[in-house]
């Protein structure tokens, strides 16, 4: 369904631009670190939870446990994430990341960075502020809509 709102179908522009080339820099970061996108994602998940189980990470990826512990078992052999009892049961496993993962992922954030840099670099002075002002005005009407209840 196409939208007859002009900052709407712009909108919808850019975030295409961005989430085709945002995800293409990181498919080949991924591929180039021998890791599937659901590897690298777990990892960005267990960055954002801190310490978490198998569960955890089966439910935000949308996969079995089965299929989330064989997918954490190659970060473990790769050395991205250790495995451990959770200290207040022992039936389940904690799962953190080690420096190594913790490396690997902010190399990721920086192949998307110097991509954003290079963009910014190809704006005139006025046209990296004009793009800065609507950017903020954009989150902070974000961050309204968040906010309220529906």
């Amino acid at each position: 369904m196409e939208t007859t709102d002009p900052l709407v179908y712009i909108l919808e522009v850019a975030l295409g631009i961005f989430r085709h080339r945002l995800m293409g820099n990181l498919f080949i970061f991924t591929k180039a670190k021998g890791l599937s996108v659901g590897q690298y994602g777990a990892l960005l998940k267990i960055l954002h939870k801190g310490g978490c189980g198998v569960s955890d990470i089966g439910n935000d990826l949308g996969v079995s446990n089965s299929a989330a512990s064989q997918l954490l078992e190659r970060l473990v052999q790769l050395k991205l994430i250790t495995r451990s009892e959770d200290p207040d049961d022992r039936r389940f496993k904690q799962i953190v990341l080690t420096e190594k993962g913790l490396q690997i992922l902010q190399e990721g954030s920086l192949a998307n960075r110097n991509w954003l840099e290079d963009l910014a670099r190809s704006m005139t002075i006025e046209e990296q502020e004009q793009v800065r002002s609507a950017i903020v005005i954009l989150i902070e009407k974000t961050r309204q809509i968040e906010i309220k209840p529906n």
